[in-house]
């Protein structure tokens, strides 16, 4: 039994929308596709690379190097990124890999910030793939 207060207490108490596997960019090579093969855009706290796909739906990555911090840091910026991108899913409908790169800014931003960067990065991302069709 839980203490009163507890998140378990609540069924569905901070429960969020779920980052699937599906969802996400998990090799090397898939990566490395979207970098040589994709465009980016840039925005004040990261830069997105994007390259369309034949069919499905976005699927996100997130490459954080050593040089932005230690793995506290690190790990951090790939929250906020991650949390910034959940809550913005729904922007962009394209069929399309994403791969984010942040900034060392990223780190001390306000959240309200990287939110409005990604919204506005997959807003882009969706015009430009529409337009190319």
């Amino acid at each position: 039994m839980s203490a009163p207060g507890h998140k378990t207490d609540a069924p569905d108490a901070g429960r969020k929308a779920p980052f699937p596997r599906s969802h996400r960019l998990l090799r090397h090579a898939e990566f490395e596709r979207v970098y040589k093969q994709g465009k980016r855009h840039f925005a004040s706290h990261m830069t997105v690379f994007y390259l369309a796909r034949p069919e499905g739906g976005m699927r996100v990555g997130f490459t954080v190097s050593k040089a932005l911090g230690g793995s506290v840091d690190r790990n951090r910026m790939r929250r906020r990124m991650r949390e910034a991108v959940r809550l913005n899913w729904n922007t962009c409908s394209a069929a399309v890999d994403v791969v984010i790169n942040p900034k060392k800014s990223l780190l001390s931003a306000e959240f309200a910030a990287l939110n409005t960067d990604v919204k506005r990065a997959l807003e882009v991302i969706q015009k430009q793939l529409v337009k190319q069709k």
